[in-house]
C-alpha cells in the first residue's frame, strides 16, 4: 500500500511540474521597438515617407535621404519590420522598429542577428542576403519586410 501511494504521489508532482513547464517559445508574440528607431505598431500599414517626386528618365537621382518603411512580416516568433534611409539611389541606413524580443532567448539571437543582418543589407544593396544560421525565422521576416521597403524606394 505504501508503494502505491509514494508512486501515485510522485506521478502527480512529475504531471504537475510537467505541465507547469514554460518553454522559450511562451512569449514569441511579443514584439519590442528598437530605442534607436522610431516607434511604429504592427497594426499601421506600410508607410513610405516622403513620397519620392517622380523624375524625368534623365534627371539625376535625388541626394536627399528619404526614409521607406517596409510591411510588417509576420512570423511564427513575432512581427518584423524594416525602415530603409535612401540617398542618392543608394542605401544609406537600416533600423529594425519591430522585431521579436518577447523572452532572454529572443533577445539574444536578435542581438547577434540584426547587426549581421544590417550589414549585409549595406554590402549588399538589396534583399538579396544570407538568412543568419540560428535566426532563420527572423532573417526571413527581414528580408520580407526590407523588400517592401525596396519595392517603395523603388530600388
Amino acid at each position: 500500500m505504501r508503494r502505491i501511494t509514494l508512486w501515485l504521489f510522485s506521478t502527480v508532482a512529475a504531471l504537475v511540474l510537467l505541465v507547469s513547464y514554460r518553454t522559450s517559445t511562451n512569449g514569441a508574440a511579443a514584439a519590442t521597438p528598437v530605442a534607436e528607431a522610431p516607434l511604429t505598431t504592427a497594426t499601421e500599414p506600410p508607410v513610405a515617407s516622403p513620397a519620392p517626386s517622380a523624375a524625368p528618365p534623365s534627371a539625376a537621382p535625388s541626394s536627399a535621404a528619404r526614409t521607406y518603411t517596409g510591411s510588417v512580416a509576420q512570423t511564427r516568433w513575432g512581427p518584423v519590420q524594416v525602415t530603409i534611409t535612401v540617398s542618392g539611389g543608394r542605401i544609406t541606413e537600416v533600423a529594425v522598429p519591430v522585431y521579436p524580443n518577447g523572452n532572454h532567448r529572443d533577445q539574444e539571437i536578435n542581438a547577434y542577428a540584426l547587426p549581421v543582418l544590417r550589414q549585409e543589407t549595406l554590402a549588399a544593396q538589396g534583399a538579396a542576403i544570407d538568412t543568419v544560421s540560428g535566426a532563420t525565422v527572423t532573417s526571413d521576416g527581414y528580408v520580407e519586410s526590407l523588400q517592401a521597403a525596396l519595392d517603395a524606394a523603388h530600388l
